[in-house]
C-alpha cells in the first residue's frame, strides 16, 4: 500500500517538459591500427638478391608473413626457383590489388606455402594489366588467374584457357576495379540476355 502511495503521490511531468535523458551507452574503445611492414633480410632473401639481382624489389615482414617484391619479367624465372630450390609447393592464392593512382596501377598477389618447411610467403608483382600466367609452375593458378582477369581485367599471358568464370562470356567491364561503379549493372547484358531493364 506505501508504495502504491508514493506512486500516486508523484507530481505529473509538466506539460512541454522533456523526458529525462537516458544514459548514453560509453564509446567504444578505438581500435589500435595494425603494425606497419618492416624491412625484411633473411636467409630467403640473401638468396633471392644473390640469384635475381635486381628483379628483387621491398622485401618486408608484416604479422609474420614474409613479402617480397617481384619484377613480373622474371616472375615465372623466380617462382621455378621457388617451387623448386626452396620448396614452395602449393599455391594457395593468387588475387590482385587495384592501387589506382598508383603506376604500374596492379599489384598481383601469390600467397605460397612450403609442405617440407612449414613456411609462407607472399610475392607481390607490380603490373599495368598483364603479368605471366604460373599455371606451368602450379596448377592451381588456373581458375585463380581467370577470376582475376574477370574481376581486375589482368591479362595473365600464356594462361592455356583465359576466360571470365563468375561473369557470364558477355560482361563488359571488371567489378572489383576501383573505376566500376560498385551501383553499375551491365544493362546491354541484361537486356539483351534477360529482355529486361537493370534494377539498379
Amino acid at each position: 500500500m506505501a508504495d502504491e502511495e508514493k506512486k500516486e503521490q508523484a507530481p505529473a511531468p509538466e506539460a512541454g517538459s522533456k523526458p529525462a535523458e537516458t544514459a548514453k551507452p560509453a564509446a567504444a574503445p578505438a581500435k589500435a591500427k595494425p603494425p606497419a611492414p618492416e624491412p625484411l633480410e633473411n636467409e630467403l632473401t640473401r638468396r633471392l638478391r644473390a640469384r635475381f639481382g635486381d628483379a628483387m624489389g621491398e622485401t618486408t615482414i608484416d604479422r609474420k608473413q614474409a613479402i617480397v617484391v617481384v619484377n613480373p619479367g622474371r616472375l615465372l624465372d623466380v617462382c621455378g626457383y621457388l617451387r623448386d630450390e626452396e620448396k614452395f609447393d602449393f599455391l594457395t592464392d593468387l588475387t590482385a590489388v587495384d592501387l589506382y593512382d598508383r603506376r604500374p596501377r596492379y599489384d598481383v598477389i601469390l600467397n605460397l606455402y612450403s609442405f617440407p618447411k612449414n613456411e609462407r610467403l607472399r610475392l607481390k608483382a607490380p603490373n599495368d594489366g598483364a603479368c605471366p600466367s604460373v599455371v606451368g609452375i602450379w596448377s592451381t593458378a588456373n581458375w585463380l588467374e581467370r577470376e582475376c582477369f574477370d574481376m581486375f581485367g589482368i591479362v595473365f599471358e600464356g594462361h592455356p584457357d583465359l576466360k571470365r568464370i563468375l561473369l557470364p562470356d558477355g560482361w563488359h567491364g571488371h567489378p572489383l576495379r576501383k573505376d566500376y561503379d560498385i551501383l553499375k549493372q551491365d544493362t546491354q547484358w541484361v537486356r539483351e540476355n534477360l529482355g529486361i531493364e537493370s534494377g539498379q
